[in-house]
């Protein structure tokens, strides 16, 4: 009976969760977080969890994914490192108001753009890159001067304890608090009201959110995925493009990231020498035997190896393995695998894979290549590999995706200058950099006017002199508004 009693009160329901979003917004209500010292602060102690920690995240990330010390460090620790110091070097001016244009029509007055917090807001993270996945967006929330509350993925348990643990202990809990769990647990947060969402994962989790954020018209920040695709020409530097690829693919935690390579597109003529190389390549950086890389992270949990395994072993697409095809159940691994010419029809290219199966699709020409992929939804991300500068204006001009890399592949999640977002179902909303700090901001518009020079022409009674002047001002030259001062009409 004790036990029962003790995990009852260890259960997060949804009145716990209310209880604490009330606590939260009663600090966010004293104005703590709005000050430019309170949101200094808390970024340097986020760095100071990368920077004094780092063992314990590689240590974290190793135990849930299996996940190379130098995957961990570049692609995950590396990169919060730089989104918090970016942001201290930049916070007092994402800060200062924006100076807005006024118009003849409210003159004399000035304008700018206040960004002002917008409250409280939900993080909710991926298990595939669990610590930069969590903190990154809360960088962002912090930088904005919100309260946050960070639900990462249980799909890791390991740096979901560690995250609890570690922003505990350094970061401002009557502010900042992150709740672990399950469905249970995310489910009693989605019933609160918040002021932002902030979603990384699947589709279909991402329109439960949306619709549990619509009952409170409740914003959202929404980072999903689908089939990112890379369209390979001739005529380029084949070993480097190959090695691009695969770095973006397989050495992005082994496919399981939400911008990796989902298929290729080339010409029936090309195929076969990028097939050559790609093996070649997959050789030299995993060996023989992949299954045994140490470079190489597992798959995430049984489940998502059932799931790659179904796509695997479809009738439409086992015959289709030219390389790979390997599996280790009891370790959770599938080696690197390429399929040549699968059906399109076929499951495997009819869902995001994030995995380490790789489909090559071939056409006559690679022009063909962008119908092809404007005929699915919108990708998170789309890859070309030419030196052809018609067809990389052609690609740009084109195709829809969140961000798009030209000879190279997913590098620009690492431009803080750029947004990073999906579009349509890949997702809505964009953060990183200054995007970060904006899409967890209002954009307050502020007109400043003194008395002087008040117009009666805007006040009652109407008259046609006043109607006059006022189509002069909102859509006239000055010769117009003289004319209409004057009461002269047009000749």
């Amino acid at each position: 009976m004790a036990s029962t009693v003790e995990e009852q009160k260890v259960h997060f329901d949804s009145k716990d969760a209310l209880t604490m979003v009330e606590e939260l917004r009663g600090s966010y209500g004293s104005g703590k977080t709005r000050s430019y010292e309170w949101r200094e602060s808390q970024l340097k102690n986020l760095l100071k969890v990368a920077e004094h920690h780092e063992q314990e995240i590689v240590d974290a990330l190793r135990s849930d994914l299996s996940k190379p010390e130098f995957e961990a460090y570049v692609q995950e620790i590396s990169m919060l490192k730089s989104s918090c110091k970016l942001a201290l070097k930049e916070l007092r001016n994402w800060m200062k108001p924006e100076k807005a244009k006024t118009s003849l029509t409210t003159f004399p007055s000035s304008a700018e753009i206040v960004s002002e917090p917008l409250g409280v807001i939900l993080i909710i993270s991926a298990w595939n890159y669990p610590f930069l996945l969590s903190l990154d967006p809360v960088v962002g929330a912090i930088a904005a001067g919100n309260a946050v509350v960070l639900k990462p993925s249980e799909l890791a348990p390991a740096t979901s304890s560690l995250l609890a643990k570690l922003v505990g202990e350094y970061m401002d809990s009557s502010s900042i608090r992150v709740v672990e769990g399950a469905v249970a647990e995310t489910s009693a947060l989605l019933d609160q009201k918040w002021d932002k969402i902030c979603y990384t994962g699947n589709g279909r989790v991402g329109r439960i959110v949306m619709a549990s954020a619509a009952k409170h018209l409740t914003p959202v920040l929404l980072e999903l995925g689908g089939k990112s695709p890379v369209v390979v020409d001739s005529g380029i530097n084949l070993q480097v493009a190959t090695r691009r690829i695969i770095v973006g693919k397989w050495g992005c935690n082994n496919g399981q990231a939400c911008i990796s390579p989902d298929y290729i597109v080339t010409t029936k003529d090309f195929a076969p020498k990028l097939v050559d190389s790609l093996k070649r390549e997959l050789e030299n950086f995993y060996g023989n035997n992949p299954l045994e890389s140490k470079d190489l992270s597992r798959i995430v949990n049984s489940n998502h190896f059932a799931r790659l395994t179904k796509l695997l072993d479809e009738d439409k697409v086992s015959g289709k393995i030219v390389l790979g095809g390997e599996r280790d159940k009891t370790n959770l691994r599938i080696a690197p695998t390429i399929l040549l010419d699968v059906s399109r029809d076929s499951l495997i290219m009819n869902e995001e894979i994030f995995g380490p199966l790789l489909p090559i699709l071939t056409v006559d020409r690679v022009e063909e290549s962008f119908d092809l992929i404007n005929s699915g939804t919108k990708p998170l991300a789309a890859y070309l590999f030419t030196n052809n500068k018609k067809l990389k204006e052609h690609f740009v001009r084109t195709v829809s995706a969140g961000g798009l890399v030209v000879n190279d592949t997913t590098i620009h999640l690492a431009v803080p200058s750029l947004p990073f977002g999906g579009v349509g179902e890949s997702g809505m909303g964009a953060y990183h950099g200054k995007f970060s700090f904006d899409a967890f901001s209002h954009k307050k518009a502020v007109v400043y006017r003194g008395f002087a020079g008040d117009a009666s022409v805007r006040y009652p009674p109407y008259t046609k002199g006043k109607l006059r002047l006022l189509k002069a001002l909102i859509g006239g030259g000055i010769l117009s508004i003289i004319r209409a001062l004057f009461g002269w009409s047009k000749a």
